[in-house]
């Protein structure tokens, strides 16, 4: 992409916060997703497995962000960012269980109920069931992609993934994670590609999405080329509504920067415009 679409969005990024700060907003926190019964199985579960609301008061039926913090699927916790907020949206801050206190993979069970439980309560929040955009950065952003290119998983909740409005990961795998190949014992240079994969599930009818990694030459372990990739496969497999963009100058931390376009991104795709 060209420097003049971030110029544009961070020229929009600007107005929507003057914007925002009219609106009152208020923040919910420590909202248990799994059901009481799971919790009460499962304090680790509990404690961890919460996520926050933040919202404007004032208006109803808003576009929503879900957002997964990052972390290696180790570490981190739920965060609702300062650059999202004030902006007219409702962003939903997630928390999930860690590995090695469970699997890597329980991560990925976690996110997609986590989305499913947005889908069926966002509305009490005044957040648009019909505009959810789920995003994140580095484990946040697979989490983020492999809730929804693997369709099967919010099926078991009877949702259907295609009906996130847009998928936003900011420099995550597309490949199979390096903490769960860690687990078991395959080195971080060693790419695998299964059903751990975003990439193992391309496909042409997914979400409008937008990836974006930073620089090639400071991304860890080749994060921009597996991007590269996914965005090529998902092309040849027909998608169209796909966009890549790579943050020329900025390493593995390029969040900053790359709000403004999640921002501008929402705004064009959104029900709510």
């Amino acid at each position: 992409m060209k420097l003049k679409f971030y110029h544009i969005a961070m020229i929009l990024f600007l107005c929507f916060q003057a914007i925002g700060q009219e609106q009152g907003y208020k923040l919910v926190e420590n909202i248990a997703y799994y059901p009481e019964a799971m919790q009460q199985k499962d304090a680790y579960l509990a404690s961890q497995s919460r996520l926050d609301i933040y919202y404007p008061e004032g208006k109803k039926n808003v576009p929503v962000i879900v957002w997964f913090h990052g972390g290696g699927l180790t570490g981190g916790g739920k965060e609702i960012p300062q650059a999202l907020k004030d902006k007219g949206y409702c962003i939903v801050g997630v928390g999930y269980r860690l590995s090695p206190k469970v699997k890597a993979e329980k991560c990925i069970d976690d996110a997609t109920v986590a989305i499913a439980w947005v889908f069926k309560n966002i509305d009490k929040y005044n957040g648009d069931a019909e505009s959810i955009f789920v995003s994140g950065h580095s484990a946040g952003g697979y989490l983020a992609l492999m809730s929804i290119m693997d369709e099967s998983r919010l099926a078991k909740y009877n949702l259907d993934a295609n009906d996130v409005a847009g998928l936003i990961p900011f420099s995550g795998h597309t490949i199979t994670h390096f903490t769960i190949r860690a687990e078991r014992g395959i080195p971080g240079e060693k790419p695998i590609i299964d059903e751990f994969a975003p990439l193992y599930f391309v496909r042409n009818d997914a979400p409008p999405t937008l990836l974006i990694t930073g620089d090639r030459e400071l991304e860890m372990l080749g994060r921009y080329e597996e991007n590269a990739y996914f965005y090529r496969m998902m092309k040849v497999a027909g998608q169209q509504e796909i966009q890549i963009y790579e943050m020329q100058g900025y390493g593995h931390g390029m969040t900053h920067p790359a709000f403004p376009l999640l921002i501008e991104f929402v705004r064009q795709h959104s029900n709510k415009q």
